[in-house]
């Protein structure tokens, strides 16, 4: 960490240079004496990947940014603020603090949050930056989380940990690919608090999950304009029974559809009739949980077939997590060929041919606000024209 880095003209530089190539500013000759021209280059690509990530920092003067991976790593503002309400208690340790970003909005629920990071310099970044935004009850700490917590004598009421993928592994969808290694740990977080919270990619197989942990009250899946972002498991030490899964998407508002894992086993009748009314496309929180016949029963909505994910009603209902569309009319493949001059942006559900094999095969020129959907009901094959009335 470069302390000249904080000094107000240095600051400046970054702010009046946040549009600048960064390529060009890395291989000029130093701009200031004891600040390397890629030293400054790499602030300044941090601070602007930081713009609509972590406004929080962007727009506080002198925070100082880690390495560029470190941003592209950490939670968003917007999933941080969200898991901070799931944390209990008056002390909390993030056992995987890195950049501090999850540690900072944590603070503002909590009393004291002790912020361990292995890496020394990301620490250093953390605390600096944490007294910057004024987040005066962490404390950081360049240690192994987990050590910290076998020899801490301090009273836990919240463990939060952030496993990263185990080098070597392209994809997660097993705890055990992840380090530290949660379920191995698990008997000493049990020891030493109430509540575990632990952060994992959205891969992470739902059902294997549950396989390797224990007491698990709650899964929250979190998708952020139709992206789904992470999965949190919240484990209390005295927990017994099914847990609930919680769908939260967050676009201008957070919605959320919960249930009981054994909610999942709920059936329902398809569609035998064609879909008119309102077309529901759930959010991929919705589809991540699994809840396809739950969503028809709650919503009170009809599907449209086994495995087209795709439901409708007569009705408009605004607190569905997904998109909404008003259906225009309905078509055969073999209509949609004798039609000129279309227009709609292309979604495929459950159909063997890509969005943009299909716009291009039928001359679909994009739209704004219509809807070209491919899709299958019990009856095969169909085309629907569809405007759409509620975006994710």
């Amino acid at each position: 960490m470069n302390q000249k880095m904080l000094t107000p003209v240095v600051q400046a530089y970054i702010s009046k240079h946040i549009n600048a190539d960064v390529s060009k500013v890395a291989l000029a000759k130093a701009v200031f004496e004891g600040i390397s021209a890629a030293e400054l280059a790499g602030q300044i690509s941090a601070k602007k990947k930081s713009m609509h990530k972590l406004p929080t920092w962007y727009n506080h003067e002198f925070i100082y940014y880690p390495p560029l991976l470190s941003i592209e790593q950490c939670s968003s503002e917007i999933t941080a603020c969200y898991k901070a309400n799931l944390a209990i208690g008056e002390t909390l340790i993030d056992l995987t603090a890195g950049f501090g970003v999850d540690s900072y909005f944590f603070a503002k629920k909590i009393k004291t949050v002790l912020s361990c990071e292995i890496n020394t310099d990301l620490s250093m970044i953390a605390a600096q930056n944490a007294q910057v935004l004024g987040a005066h009850n962490i404390a950081c700490h360049s240690v192994n989380g987990i050590e910290v917590l076998r020899t801490n004598t301090l009273k836990i009421d919240t463990i939060y940990i952030d496993p990263a993928r185990r080098s070597g592994s392209a994809k997660v969808f097993k705890l055990k690919d992840c380090t530290p290694d949660v379920s191995e740990h698990l008997p000493l977080f049990l020891e030493k608090a109430s509540r575990i919270i632990i952060k994992t990619a959205p891969l992470l197989d739902i059902s294997a999950g549950l396989e390797e942990l224990q007491n698990v009250s709650e899964i929250h899946i979190v998708s952020v304009k139709n992206e789904c972002k992470e999965l949190l498991w919240v484990i209390d030490k005295n927990f017994v029974g099914e847990p609930k899964i919680v769908c939260a998407a967050i676009n201008e508002h957070i919605k959320i559809f919960s249930f009981e894992l054994r909610a999942l086993q709920t059936s329902i009748s398809f569609a035998d009739d064609l879909p008119s009314g309102y077309l529901y496309e759930p959010d991929v929180a919705l589809l991540k949980s699994g809840a396809f016949n739950l969503i028809a029963q709650q919503f009170n909505l009809q599907k449209l077939q086994q495995h087209s994910q795709l439901y409708f009603s007569q009705e408009r209902n605004f607190d569905f997590l997904g998109r909404i569309f008003e259906i225009q009319s309905l078509h055969s493949l073999n209509e949609l060929k004798k039609e000129k001059n279309l227009v709609g942006n292309v979604i495929v559900r459950n159909f063997p041919e890509k969005a943009e094999t299909l716009a291009k095969k039928y001359k679909i020129q994009p739209s704004h606000d219509d809807f070209i959907i491919f899709t299958q009901t019990v009856h095969g094959n169909l085309v629907i024209k569809a405007k759409i009335i509620q975006h994710y």
